[in-house]
């Protein structure tokens, strides 16, 4: 397998299991009355001051949240959760990839989307955490050596983040919709063409598949280095459990850190195929660690890097919660009357539209860096038509899911 190969497989599988971890917090939500009548209660100022039309909401024109917000980029925040909630129930994987990118292209300041996005994520978790079922198989030794590493990461990322909002508000949004652009780039063809093979009876992957069993060679060797502090792992599954070193885990950890705190995607879509992949760590471990490193993470990132310094905007964390709580079970259930085929296409569509919006970004943020030479009305033209890409595929995929839903909502009941 060729390296470009492997790497989409490692992010496709850091997707699919940030969607898992993603559909069984929100269930948890969903199926609990007293958590959902939290949620409500929470909303309801929210409600109320959004369709007040407030007018400030910190105030002052050195604000970095919005100084007005209307009942309309509430109602688009709700429609970004919904969407993420289709995706990543529908289609099992790439959902949290669109989150920032939707949000960018409703207005919102990239910094102030990341920032969001995360929170969105911590509030999720908090409310929607499982961590007591799963706690048995979690190695503490393990968590706390990569709770470490995360948690300088997410310094790290948000310091590169606040840094180049700080030089450049101009800078932070050209930055951000890069990083989005090569990753959902890189996501989407490997998909498309995973889709393509496919559609022609020639294999390909198949965007519900986990990782392969076995101890990888990556792993077998990192495990086979003596570097203090050696950390002893899956006891319960291997005599004498396995041994790898505090350092690399605590390394593992700040990546994870960095690219949740720049990306806003909280850093589970990373954590368990690096725990599989490269640290060699059984998946059963590796879900309990892998819920209770997002918790932290997210929180640290959050809270520690964005919050304080005024990069959330609640009103849209708490709009995408609700929306994507509906979303996610819509999608779930779609997939019982959908064929498989479909589900890549779409998988591989919906990355493809990121994509497409974040890249259509750059041409409008690099000239007014004065970095290329093109023509004001070009560059509008090229970011007009990313936009209106995205949401038209978007809106498509979002009717076709609930044609599919509400046209067989007779047979999924009596599957029920």
């Amino acid at each position: 397998m060729s390296g470009p190969r492997k790497v989409y497989e490692f992010l496709k599988a850091s997707a699919i299991a940030h969607a898992r971890w993603d559909y069984e917090v929100s269930m948890s939500i969903v199926k609990n009355r007293k958590k959902v009548l939290i949620l409500l209660a929470l909303c309801l100022p929210i409600f109320a001051v959004s369709f007040l039309e407030a007018a400030s909401m910190l105030g002052g024109k050195t604000a970095f949240a919005p100084a007005f917000y209307t009942t309309t980029i509430f109602v688009v925040s709700i429609a970004v959760g919904l969407a993420a909630g289709l995706i990543t129930g529908c289609i099992g994987a790439g959902g949290g990839f669109i989150i920032t990118p939707a949000l960018m292209a409703a207005g919102v300041k990239g910094i102030l989307a990341v920032g969001t996005d995360l929170f969105h994520i911590f509030a999720k978790a908090i409310m929607g955490t499982t961590v007591h079922k799963k706690l048995g198989n979690v190695s503490v030794s393990l968590a706390v050596a990569f709770l470490v590493g995360s948690g300088a990461g997410t310094f790290i990322g948000g310091a590169i983040n606040k840094g180049l909002y700080m030089k450049d508000p101009l800078l932070s949004e050209a930055f951000i919709s890069g990083v989005y652009a090569i990753l959902l780039g890189f996501l989407g063809f490997y998909a498309l063409i995973d889709f393509l093979k496919s559609s022609k009876g020639g294999g390909g992957g198949d965007a519900h598949g986990g990782p392969a069993g076995g101890t990888p060679a990556l792993a077998t060797k990192l495990q086979n280095l003596n570097l203090p502090p050696m950390i002893t792992f899956d006891e319960d599954f291997v005599p004498g459990g396995k041994k790898l070193s505090g350092v690399i885990i605590a390394m593992g950890g700040v990546v994870v850190g960095i690219m949740a705190a720049i990306m806003g995607v909280g850093g589970g879509f990373i954590t368990f195929p690096m725990f599989v992949y490269i640290f060699g760590v059984s998946s059963m471990t590796t879900v309990g660690t892998d819920i209770l490193q997002i918790i932290f993470t997210a929180g640290l990132a959050a809270i520690g890097q964005y919050a304080i310094h005024g990069y959330v905007f609640y009103t849209l964390a708490m709009g995408m919660l609700i929306g994507s709580l509906l979303g996610i079970q819509v999608g779930a259930l779609t997939t019982k009357v959908v064929k498989g085929i479909h589900i890549r296409g779409f998988y591989a569509v919906s990355i493809l539209a990121g994509f497409v919006n974040r890249a259509a970004t750059l041409p409008k943020k690099l000239v007014e860096l004065e970095v290329i030479d093109m023509s004001k009305g070009m560059v509008n033209s090229i970011e007009f038509v990313g936009n209106i890409l995205f949401w038209i595929v978007v809106a498509v995929f979002g009717l076709w899911i609930f044609a599919k839903f509400f046209g067989n909502v007779g047979s999924l009941r009596e599957e029920g």
